[in-house]
């Protein structure tokens, strides 16, 4: 089993990415994490507040965190069949959200890729989406730690998607010895 963690701050280009990687091929999938909560709804599976207190309820929660007014959850379950299916691309923004998934999965192959960027290509994105929250995704940018423990990490400033997804794939493989 193997796995791609795409970690970043907002904007920093995850979903362009995961785009670039399913193009190079398709058993690469965004893992739809799940979401309750208003706004954005592509890339997530909704579901609602009782359905996940019943998830908390039965250990199924790998990870959780609250942002823009909603509730983000990496689901055990929707994770464990994606790994078995084919090639899980997780997006994440918090250190311990990668800890968690690695720990909650310590059979599968994790890559983790960080995602970087300048902050005012990420504002200039985030501009570019009309979601109405600025501010606070910026504010969730500033916070983003720094990760340690990447395998690779690509500025999406200079590197372009389907190259960066070209990496990816042979860091996925094995075949990467050293970054370009």
């Amino acid at each position: 089993m193997r796995g791609v963690i795409l970690y970043g701050p907002p904007a920093s280009g995850k979903d362009t990415v995961t785009a670039g990687l399913h193009r190079l091929d398709n058993r690469y999938q965004q893992f739809q994490r799940l979401k309750v909560g208003s706004g954005r709804t592509t890339g997530y599976r909704m579901t609602t507040a009782p359905e996940l207190a019943a998830l908390r309820a039965a250990g199924e929660v790998v990870w959780e965190n609250r942002r823009y007014g909603a509730v983000y959850v990496v689901d055990d379950h929707g994770l464990r069949r994606q790994l078995h299916d084919g090639i899980p691309v997780v997006h994440l923004g918090q250190v311990d959200a990668v800890d968690a998934v690695r720990e909650a999965f310590p059979d599968a192959q994790w890559t983790v890729v960080a995602l970087t960027c300048p902050r005012d290509v990420a504002a200039a994105r985030i501009a570019q989406r009309q979601t109405g929250d600025t501010a606070e995704r910026l504010q969730a940018w500033d916070q983003t730690e720094a990760i340690g423990a990447a395998d690779l990490t690509i500025d999406t400033s200079e590197t372009c998607p389907d190259r960066a997804a070209k990496l990816i794939d042979q860091a996925v493989r094995g075949s990467l010895t050293a970054p370009e």
